[in-house]
């Protein structure tokens, strides 16, 4: 192939997986907003917030001392412990050192889970929305991607009873997002214990993600998967310090899991990644066993953002899911008239403001749009002016002369 042809048909020079016939959603709306002033971003879930200062001053000192060398692949023992000691004093399965692996961000984890788990042909069963990762992890393994519909008509709830009608032989793998994303919908822990139930009896192995369960409002509570009967060696918990501490640039995630399944994963991480930054580790070790009232004081920021994009949502009358944890907000923006990539698009280009379209997150209709709890009160509530005019325009464009 000449160079002409190579610029002619790059799709050729790609492989099947990740062919596309456009530039993703994202990446055109990004950079749409990069040539646009004052923009307010309500789209990727990176919150205005500040790692809080113990944290940071831990990352200092260890960049002082010296820590920019590589560490243990599997993660500084310490933060390990650290780990498992968390985990277990929020109620979750006991875990020791080697059962646990600490990445670079909890995406990562994603992919070497799946790369881990899945053969072609395998079923990766997922709630749809669900978080867009899983869907890129189930592609590049070939696997084969079952979705799990929920609706907003019960607040996008997954149950066990849909699990169950979406089981089959090939079935292997569940994932269960708890707080969801995008959609901030928490499973009720009734229907957490029957979907394991339905785990044992079937034989799947469960990825739990489990980032946001420390951000959950109106005394919801989001229960750990591997705590529960006959699921600690049939369970991956993955989770990280990026959201309930603030520290969504440092990059540190980590999965825990059954003995016999670990060692394995640990290797696939390795090649990734050989370890994650060890300034980041130490970070991370500060955020779990330093004082966590910042957590608290994080989780009630997201609360009175919700409650007020919520109240700005209702005057604009436009339906949403009842946000029970994480920091979103899933809105049926396609009753302005419009679908829901086009209304993202033309509120970021006439109103400046960013939010994501929800077939970003697999959604099959395209009426939804996921909006982020980034940005501070203020900013909030200028991001519902500046929508209420692009809302208004759209209807009068509906309505007619």
């Amino acid at each position: 192939m000449t160079p002409t042809d190579a610029a002619a048909a790059p799709g050729r020079r790609l492989a099947q997986r990740v062919r596309q016939k456009d530039k993703h959603i994202i990446t055109r709306m990004m950079d749409l907003a990069a040539g646009l002033p004052d923009v307010i971003k309500l789209g990727r879930g990176d919150p205005d917030l500040d790692t809080p200062e113990h944290i940071v001053r831990a990352g200092q000192e260890a960049l002082g001392a010296g820590a920019t060398h590589y560490t243990h692949p599997m993660g500084m023992p310490e933060l390990r412990q650290a780990i498992a000691d968390n985990i277990a004093a929020y109620g979750g399965a006991k875990y020791a050192v080697e059962d646990i692996v600490v990445t670079p961000g909890g995406q990562q984890a994603m992919f070497i889970i799946a790369l881990g788990l899945l053969d072609p042909g395998d079923e990766l069963l997922i709630p749809c929305p669900g978080y867009n990762p899983y869907l890129q992890a189930a592609e590049l393994t070939e696997a084969t991607r079952v979705e799990i519909r929920t609706s907003i008509e019960t607040n996008f709830t997954l149950t066990a009873e849909m699990v169950r009608e979406h089981i089959t032989p090939r079935s292997k793998v569940l994932v269960l997002i708890n707080p969801g994303n995008p959609t901030g919908t928490v499973i009720p822990p009734e229907e957490v214990r029957g979907i394991c139930r339905l785990a044992v009896e079937h034989d799947l192995i469960v990825v739990s993600d489990e980032i946001y369960s420390r951000i959950v409002f109106d005394g919801h509570q989001a229960i750990p998967v591997a705590a529960e009967p006959g699921m600690r060696d049939r369970t991956i918990t993955l989770s990280g310090v990026s959201k309930a501490y603030a520290m969504t640039g440092w990059r540190v995630g980590y999965f825990a899991g059954p003995s016999d399944l670990m060692p394995a994963l640990a290797e696939i991480h390795h090649g990734f990644a050989i370890s994650t930054s060890a300034v980041g580790q130490y970070g991370a070790l500060a955020a779990l066993t330093g004082p966590q009232d910042c957590v608290d004081e994080i989780r009630d920021t997201f609360d009175a953002r919700r409650q007020v994009l919520c109240d700005g949502l209702d005057a604009l009358g436009i339906p949403y899911a009842k946000p029970q944890g994480a920091f979103y907000v899933y809105a049926r923006v396609a009753e302005t008239g419009v679908e829901a990539t086009e209304f993202c698009e033309r509120l970021l280009a006439q109103g400046r403001v960013m939010i994501f379209p929800g077939k970003i997150y697999g959604d099959y209709t395209d009426d939804y749009a996921r909006m982020s709890l980034t940005q501070s009160v203020p900013r909030i509530r200028e991001a519902l002016a500046r929508m209420a005019g692009v809302v208004d325009a759209i209807r009068a464009e509906r309505s007619g002369p």
